[in-house]
C-alpha cells in the first residue's frame, strides 16, 4: 500500500502542469467566456426593451413661416451676446464692446444676404454663353489676330533693307513697299492662327488668342486674311515691282504651308522659320533696286542668324507649353542642340558684320563699331550654352530685342553714300538716271 501511494504521488506531481495547460486550452475552445455571456445579455435586452433601439427622427413640418429661421437666429444671437453683469468700473467698456458686437452681427447678416446673389451669378457665369462681337472691339481683335507686334518687326526689317539699298530714297515706293509687306504679314499670321486653334488652346501663352476664345469666327478670320493678302501682294506687284510681289507671295506660302505644319513634325521648322524672317529685308532691298544683289543676301543672312538666339532663348522658357501643345521644338526634343545653335549664330553675326565692307555695302567702321554689341550677345549665348537655365535664356532673349535695331542703325550710319558709288559706276541699272534727276536743280 505504501508503495502504491508513493507511485501515485510521483506520477500526479509530474502531470499537474500538463493538466493545467490542457484545461486552459479546453476552456478557451469549449467553455462559455465572459464576453460571450455579455453579448447574449445585450441581445436579450435589445429584443425585450424596444425603446433602446434606434428610432428615425421625425421630419419637421414642411410648411414653416419664412420668418421662423430669422427669429431663431435672432434668439440665438440674443442668447450668445448676453453680457453678464460686471462691476460699475468696467461699465463703459462693456457698453462699447456690446455695441461693437452688435455692429459685427449686423455686418455679418448683411454679408450673408449679399453672398446669395454672388453664388447665383457664379453659376450663371459657368454656363455657355454666346459671345457677341462689338464694332468697338473689332480693331483690337484683328490686331491680335494679325500679331501686330510681329508685323511691326517685319515692316521695320523691310524698311531697313530699303534704306540700305545703294539707290536714292523714294518716299512713294518706300510707303507702298512697307504697306504691302505689312498686309502680307497680317495675312500670314491670321492663317497661322486659323490652323493652330486646337493646339493654341493647350498652351498658356496662346490660349487667349481671339480664335481660341471664340471672339471671332473662323470664317471672319479667313476673310480678313484674304482681304489683307490679296491687296498686299497686288500692291507689291503692281505698285513696286513683280520681284517684290513674288517674294511676298512666296513668304506667305512658306509660313502657312511649310512652317506651320512642320512645327508638329520636326525641329527643321526652326530653320524654315528663320528663312521666313530673313525674306522681309530682302523684299525691302528688291523694292528699292529691283534686283537681288549681294547686299540683299547679306541683310537676309543677318536676320537669319539673329533669329536663332532670339527664338531658341524664348523657346527655352516655354518648353512645358510647347510640349503640352504638341510642338516639336529644339528646346524640347534636342536641348543640347538648341544651345549650340544659338551660340553658333551669335558668333556668325560677327562674321557677317565683317563681310559688309568687303561687299562694299558699308565702310570699315561698321565691323569695329558693331563689335562690342556682337561680342556681348555672343557672351550671353555662351552663358546660355554653359548654364542652360531660365535666367541665362531670359538675358539672351532680352538682349536680342535691342541688339537687332542697334545693329541695323549702326549699319545704316556706316552705309556708303550713293554719290561715291555713282562716281565709281557701281550703281545698278536704272538707278543712275534717278540719281542724276535728284542732283539736277
Amino acid at each position: 500500500a505504501g508503495l502504491f501511494v508513493w507511485c501515485l504521488r510521483s506520477t500526479g506531481i509530474r502531470q499537474i502542469p500538463c493538466r493545467f495547460v490542457h484545461l486552459y486550452h479546453v476552456a478557451n475552445d469549449r467553455l462559455i467566456t465572459f464576453q460571450y455571456c455579455n453579448f447574449l445579455k445585450r441581445m436579450y435586452v435589445t429584443r425585450c426593451n424596444k425603446d433602446l433601439s434606434q428610432r428615425a427622427k421625425p421630419k419637421s413640418d414642411s410648411i414653416v413661416s419664412p420668418f421662423h429661421g430669422l427669429q431663431q437666429l435672432d434668439q440665438e444671437k440674443k442668447v450668445v451676446n448676453k453680457i453678464s453683469p460686471v462691476s460699475p468700473v468696467h461699465q463703459l467698456w462693456s457698453e462699447t464692446s456690446s455695441r461693437n458686437e452688435l455692429r459685427e452681427i449686423k455686418s455679418a447678416a448683411e454679408t450673408e444676404d449679399s453672398v446669395i446673389p454672388v453664388g447665383t451669378e457664379s453659376k450663371e457665369d459657368r454656363r455657355w454663353r454666346e459671345m457677341k462681337l462689338r464694332l468697338d472691339d473689332l480693331p483690337g481683335i484683328l490686331a491680335r489676330l494679325s500679331k501686330i507686334k510681329l508685323t511691326a518687326l517685319v515692316i521695320s526689317t523691310a524698311s531697313a533693307g530699303f534704306a540700305m539699298a545703294p539707290v536714292p530714297f523714294e518716299l512713294t515706293c518706300f510707303l507702298l513697299a512697307s504697306f504691302g509687306t505689312g498686309l502680307a504679314s497680317c495675312a500670314a499670321n491670321s492663317i497661322n492662327q486659323f490652323f493652330e486653334v486646337p493646339f493654341d488652346s493647350n498652351m498658356n501663352r496662346t490660349k487667349n488668342r481671339p480664335l481660341v476664345r471664340g471672339q471671332i469666327s473662323p470664317l471672319l478670320a479667313v476673310c480678313f486674311a484674304a482681304s489683307c493678302g490679296i491687296p498686299g501682294i497686288a500692291l507689291l506687284t503692281l505698285g513696286v515691282n513683280p520681284l517684290t510681289g513674288a517674294l511676298g507671295a512666296f513668304n506667305i506660302v512658306l509660313y502657312t504651308c511649310c512652317y506651320t505644319p512642320l512645327k508638329r513634325m520636326s525641329i527643321v521648322n526652326t530653320w524654315v522659320g528663320a528663312v521666313v524672317g530673313a525674306i522681309p529685308p530682302i523684299m525691302g532691298w528688291t523694292a528699292a533696286t529691283g534686283s537681288l544683289d549681294a547686299g540683299a543676301f547679306l541683310l537676309g543672312g543677318i536676320l537669319y542668324s539673329w533669329q536663332f538666339p532670339h527664338f531658341n532663348a524664348l523657346s527655352w522658357g516655354l518648353r512645358e507649353d510647347y510640349s503640352r501643345g504638341g510642338y516639336c521644338m529644339m528646346s524640347v526634343t534636342h536641348p543640347g542642340l538648341c544651345r549650340r545653335v544659338a551660340l553658333r549664330h551669335c558668333l556668325a553675326l560677327i562674321g557677317l558684320s565683317t563681310v559688309a565692307p568687303v561687299l562694299d555695302i558699308t565702310t570699315w567702321t561698321f565691323p569695329i563699331i558693331s563689335l562690342p554689341i556682337n561680342l556681348y550677345i555672343s557672351y550671353l549665348g555662351f552663358r546660355f550654352y554653359r548654364d542652360a537655365d531660365r535666367s541665362s535664356s531670359r538675358k539672351l532673349f532680352f538682349c536680342s530685342l535691342w541688339h537687332l535695331p542697334m545693329l541695323l542703325l549702326v549699319m545704316f550710319t556706316c552705309k556708303k553714300s550713293v554719290l561715291k558709288k555713282e562716281d565709281k559706276g557701281d550703281l545698278p541699272r536704272g538707278s543712275h538716271e534717278t540719281a542724276m534727276e535728284i542732283r539736277l536743280p
